[in-house]
């Protein structure tokens, strides 16, 4: 009884100590996707006869092949420098398509997770991105 007591002590100790403040990375299904699919696909996604300039988000390799994502990168990455421009032509997503603006928590999400975003993505011959496949 007293090993089952200090197993049950020390698996609820163990729970209790995650460091205060620690903050989860992003996952691309649970984090990133909704935001993309809100405020990006519908212009640089899968379908070619409504995509704009010739960028496709969905798809890991165009993404970074056209600089929107910069693995490792957050700042050279043209996604942030776009959804924070504050120059009505080339803010993203535009005011025209009445999407509105990320909130600042998108955008350190976005961050985080290009931050994440393994160099080893740059190999490969694109397909979508996924939870740790290629991240």
């Amino acid at each position: 009884m007293q090993a089952v007591r200090l197993a049950l002590m020390l698996l609820f100790l163990g729970f209790c100590c995650v460091p205060v403040g620690a903050q989860q990375v992003p996952s691309f299904n649970r984090d990133i996707r909704p935001i993309l699919s809100d405020r990006c696909f519908a212009c640089h996604g899968p379908d070619s006869a409504k995509r704009e300039a010739d960028l496709r988000l969905d798809d890991r390799a165009a993404a970074i092949a056209g600089g929107a994502i910069v693995p490792g990168n957050p700042d050279d990455s043209a996604i942030i420098q776009r959804v924070l421009s504050t120059d009505a032509d080339t803010v993203m997503p535009p005011p025209h398509a009445k999407l509105g603006t990320l909130s600042a928590g998108e955008v350190n999400l976005l961050r985080e997770w290009i931050r994440g975003v393994s160099p080893a993505a740059l190999s490969g011959s694109g397909g979508s991105w996924s939870d740790g496949a290629g991240e």
